[in-house]
């Protein structure tokens, strides 16, 4: 009997990490973050299915799970009944299998608009990898670099996240500044770890603004977490659905997205 209980754990152990393999290989990973500042709350619905409910300022999904294609994507102000084609934002996002994105609802309510980035899963050994997004309607371009220092990203413009730039792990004193280096936010203590990859996005209007640290993505054994940056840690935690559930999903036949969770706020 002991030998058969060995048996039957290794064969179950097999299949899932097949099922789990075959879902991965049919999946992406999308991440919604509500960066509107004069935005309500709002609810997600992708091909018609409710996806994310009263998601606020500020907040964001985590990475999710969903199948790679074309999807219908409309955002609604929370509560409100839906109706297909009258979202206050509609778009079709594609997502290819094994990649990830950041699809980030930005601009103000009478002028929203995705702003959608393919995210990063890997970062060499040791160092951390970042990259700046600015999501802040109304502010002019800014450069984000080492306080009174060089600049990492320089001209980075609204509505735009910049490409990763992969650096030591360490603790920076950084700050967002005009060109002309006039400081517009300081970042002291920016601890970035190694093997991890981060986004920072400025957000909120000029006269407010800013950031939201994400975790893009954590090589196994690094520090869990978001990154401090000297304004606090937001509350936001990510959390992304175990594919062992989805290898589930898959043997019950569900169809269209699995993407259905409330936002953590």
């Amino acid at each position: 009997m002991k030998k058969f209980l060995v048996l039957v754990a290794v064969a179950l152990a097999m299949f899932f990490s097949t099922v789990s393999w075959a879902y991965a290989a049919e999946t992406a990973k999308v991440r919604v973050v509500h960066a509107s500042p004069d935005a309500p709350a709002v609810d997600v619905y992708v091909n018609g299915e409710l996806t994310l409910e009263n998601v606020a300022f500020k907040a964001n999904s985590g990475y999710l799970d969903v199948p790679a294609g074309t999807h219908d994507v409309e955002v609604f102000a929370n509560g409100s009944e839906y109706a297909e084609g009258e979202g206050v934002l509609q778009a079709d996002l594609a997502v290819e299998a094994g990649k990830a994105y950041t699809a980030a609802a930005a601009n103000t309510v009478d002028a929203l608009e995705f702003v959608v980035a393919e995210d990063s899963m890997e970062v060499t050994e040791g160092k951390a990898k970042v990259r700046i997004g600015h999501l802040s309607p109304d502010a002019p371009a800014v450069d984000v670099g080492l306080i009174g220092g060089d600049a990492l990203f320089s001209g980075a413009e609204f509505p735009g996240i910049t490409d990763y730039s992969e650096v030591d792990a360490g603790t920076y004193d950084l700050e967002i500044r005009l060109p002309d280096g006039t400081q517009v936010l300081p970042l002291e203590g920016t601890e970035l770890a190694a093997g991890t990859v981060y986004s920072i996005f400025a957000v909120n209007t000029a006269d407010a603004l800013e950031v939201l640290a994400l975790v893009d993505y954590e090589q196994a054994g690094s520090p869990d977490g978001m990154p401090t940056t000297g304004l606090g840690t937001p509350d936001n935690k990510q959390s992304s659905w175990l594919l062992v559930m989805g290898g589930f999903i898959l043997m019950v036949g569900a169809s269209g997205f699995v993407w259905k969770k409330r936002v953590q706020n």
